[in-house]
């Protein structure tokens, strides 16, 4: 006869069916977090500002006390609030020339530098609060949004010369961070068309379109030195597994360096430059053919 087959343990055969079986988590995504979004303050907070001081020199200018209240527009409304009248600003607003405007005899011959920071929080009346305003809103709070404040505290918002350097430094960003946009070309030519309504207003009579094009050609340059992300396809070390075949991408490109060092030494020629021009001896001969 053959030999007895082995006797089966029912114990261990039963402790073996009804053992739970251990699933192996899955590896560790090596994708980072998404980002908190960023509540905007920075810039509702200068818009405030800007309608506080807007709103303080109407108070101080007090028209109809200077002028008299038959000339000042909206009097009996407004009273101590009313408007210079409209030959003298057709804005509709105060007088601002002896509350910090930037005037070139003031800044160079007596040496009010002051005036230099604080023209931009001034504005000549409503019509120009308004424009500039609701474009703070539209591009500020956007930017706000996007990058916060605290890693680019150079960026600052206050007149229109201010807000063409959002402008610039919107289509900077764009190029500076081409890689990570979709619809690269459609973003190109609406805010080329955003930038080059903003420049016709620059024509209107009483509006100085050179401060537009100055803050414009400076946010751009700033724009290649702080708005700087990193390349589409980057995923930092930390976020990578240990024997993981994740193939590692440098942070930025190349040619984003290269902006960035190019933006950097013409931003601080420009400036040296024009700082050293501004405060040199003798009157500054200014051109006939610069209306604004």
């Amino acid at each position: 006869m053959g030999k007895r087959p082995p006797s089966v343990d029912m114990e261990s055969m039963s402790y073996n069916i009804h053992k739970p079986i251990t699933i192996m988590p899955p590896p560790p995504s090596y994708y980072p977090p998404p980002p908190k979004p960023w509540f905007p303050w920075l810039v509702p907070l200068i818009f405030l500002v800007n309608v506080g001081m807007f709103i303080f020199t109407l108070y101080k200018n007090n028209c109809p006390a200077i002028t008299g209240g038959n000339r000042c527009l909206l009097y009996p409304e407004l009273g101590r609030f009313s408007f210079q009248p409209f030959h003298e600003n057709p804005l509709l607003g105060p007088t601002i020339s002896i509350y910090g405007a930037l005037d070139k005899e003031a800044v160079v011959e007596r040496g009010e530098g002051w005036r230099l920071v604080s023209c931009t929080w001034l504005h000549a009346g409503v019509i120009h609060l308004l424009a500039n305003m609701l474009s703070l809103l539209f591009i500020g709070v956007r930017l706000e949004q996007e990058f916060g404040f605290s890693e680019n505290p150079t960026i600052s918002v206050g007149a229109s010369g201010a807000l063409f350097g959002l402008l610039g430094a919107m289509l900077s960003e764009l190029i500076t961070n081409w890689t990570i946009y979709a619809n690269k070309c459609a973003a190109l030519m609406s805010l080329i068309l955003i930038i080059a309504l903003n420049l016709a207003v620059g024509f209107v009579p009483h509006v100085d379109n050179s401060a537009h094009i100055g803050g414009f050609i400076s946010g751009f340059l700033l724009g290649f030195i702080l708005l700087i992300r990193p390349q589409f396809g980057y995923v930092n070390h930390k976020y990578i597994p240990p024997g993981s075949d994740v193939k590692r991408k440098s942070k930025h490109k190349c040619y984003q360096y290269f902006l960035l060092i190019v933006a950097l030494l013409l931003l601080v020629f420009g400036y040296i430059s024009g700082l050293t021009k501004l405060y040199r001896t003798g009157p500054i001969q200014v051109s006939k053919s610069n209306r604004f």
